[in-house]
């Protein structure tokens, strides 16, 4: 059932219709116009009708124009013209209810338009260039071979790395606004000869308000190769979490001389949910 603002819309259509029907096709005191019977036409003999009803004072050409008339519905008019008045009603009621279910429907779809509005909060009528968003808070820094110590240190800025509403400081991702976050890190090991020494990759944050630093995420290998040859790891870490206001992430490594620094192969970030 069509509805307007969650009420059922057949009242509003029952109603559009009848109000459309004396709009357009109302009961006058003479419901049709006065109409001239044609010459040879003898109103007094019931049962007998006109070859054709025209309007009064529209006679052809010789006939009497001021020959009596009857009003269409009156005793002894002829049900012809009747007739044509009935189907001059019948059409105007036809567009008339046409033109009222065009406006309700249209009605409806403003309806629904102000409803999202209501729910979404967005501009009615704007186009989405019109739209302010507000930009996601995010950032992607990828690897730095201009290692010293530990904590990593990244580049924030060149090639695929940015940031967005994240500062890049100290070595780590700084929160500037508390929420859900995902964090992400990927590291990739790599040496010549196997030592079956433990790999170990950290994900962990500090805060000033706090002592120490919490570990968020840990990755740890232990007999990742055999044999004197070259060999490669891949480690990754990624999860959701909430993080405070002056929140800042670090990412540790076992042995800074095993990873590859490549962008695409060793990088580390995070965005707002």
């Amino acid at each position: 059932m069509l509805r307007l603002h969650g009420l059922p819309a057949l009242p509003l259509l029952t109603e559009a219709f009848t109000a459309a029907g004396q709009r357009l096709c109302p009961v006058p005191r003479d419901p049709c116009p006065a109409v001239l019977p044609r010459k040879g036409w003898d109103v007094q003999r019931s049962g007998t009708e006109p070859s054709s009803c025209i309007p009064f004072g529209m006679g052809s050409a010789g006939e009497d124009s001021s020959a009596p008339f009857l009003p269409c519905g009156a005793r002894g008019s002829p049900r012809g013209c009747q007739r044509v008045c009935g189907s001059f009603c019948s059409t105007d009621s036809l567009r008339s209810v046409g033109l009222s279910i065009f406006k309700i429907f249209h009605l409806e779809k403003e309806v629904d338009e102000l409803r999202e509005v209501r729910n979404t909060g967005s501009c009615l009528g704007c186009s989405p260039r019109g739209r302010m968003k507000e930009a996601r808070r995010a950032a992607h820094l990828t690897g730095n071979p201009a290692q010293q110590d530990l904590p990593l240190e990244w580049e924030p800025i060149s090639g695929h790395a940015y940031t967005s509403g994240i500062q890049y400081h100290n070595r780590g991702l700084l929160i500037s606004e508390p929420g859900l976050y995902f964090v992400y890190s990927k590291v990739l090991f790599r040496g010549s000869a196997c030592d079956s020494q433990l790999l170990s990759h950290v994900v962990y944050k500090r805060n000033p308000a706090s002592l120490g630093s919490l570990v968020l995420m840990e990755d740890k290998a232990f007999n990742f190769c055999t044999g004197q040859k070259m060999w490669a790891r891949n480690s990754y870490l990624g999860a959701v979490f909430k993080l405070r206001k002056m929140d800042s992430l670090h990412v540790n490594v076992s042995k800074i001389a095993l990873v590859n620094f490549e962008e695409s192969k060793t990088f580390f970030g995070l965005f707002k949910l």
